[in-house]
């Protein structure tokens, strides 16, 4: 039984916005991302998949790029991505009862894999795209969720953490952050993120070990679309 993790599908079955236009590393992604993880992953397995599932703009648009996921082997964990309109974040509990059995949804919640809880939340960091007050405003509505998940599997007996989250833990040129205290506070063994595409930004955030905490960048492209074994 493994644990993996990759984000950034970016799935367009209904909408046909293929990320094929970007470049050409992002050629045939999706049946390189089935191709993959099929190679990858057995039945026992589990794979938290970070955010940017789809381009559907409702859970209706979403649904053949979902039973695209569905239907990878493993159990699927999903964090909630900046692209993943079909995500209410206030109906996180909605969902989870939507497809039971068939995929988890991560956010002011966690999971478990072992003897680890794994928590996470969409995350945030400043790209130059929105006023400072908007940033902090945003920042500080997922801090508050993480924590919630922290405090919730550290309530129900947990003290092994793995951490997930889309956006990456600091912003560009930032040694430490809310998100990189929060990892450090409760002892988060790993960091797991995505979000960042192309070459030029694959050195936005912390990999490796920093202070004690593993960091993992996991979006796809970076990972040339095969899944990461975390444990």
């Amino acid at each position: 039984m493994a644990l993996y993790a990759m984000g950034d599908f970016h799935l367009a079955f209904s909408t046909g916005k293929t990320m094929e236009v970007f470049g050409r590393e992002w050629k045939d992604y999706v049946n390189r991302i089935e191709k993959n993880c099929r190679k990858c992953l057995r039945p026992e397995d589990t794979i938290v998949i970070t955010g940017d599932h789809s381009w559907g703009k409702n859970l209706q648009e979403c649904e053949p790029d979902l039973k695209f996921i569905e239907d990878l082997p493993g159990r699927k964990i999903l964090l909630r991505g900046n692209h993943d309109m079909f995500w209410d974040a206030k109906k996180t509990e909605k969902l989870n009862q939507m497809f039971e059995g068939r995929l988890r949804f991560l956010q002011n919640n966690f999971e478990v894999y072992e003897d680890y809880a794994l928590v996470g939340t969409k995350g945030y960091c400043y790209e130059g795209k929105d006023s400072i007050e908007h940033f902090y405003k945003i920042r500080d509505r997922e801090i508050e969720r993480l924590r919630n998940s922290f405090e919730l599997a550290r309530a129900a007996g947990y003290r092994k953490f793995l951490m997930f989250l889309h956006y990456p833990p600091t912003s560009i040129g930032e040694q430490e952050s809310p998100f990189t205290q929060m990892a450090e506070e409760y002892g988060a063994e790993k960091v797991i993120y995505s979000h960042c595409h192309g070459q030029e930004r694959y050195d936005d955030s912390f990999k490796g070990v920093v202070n004690g905490v593993e960091y993992f960048l996991v979006s796809s492209d970076y990972l040339k679309f095969r899944p990461q074994k975390l444990m």
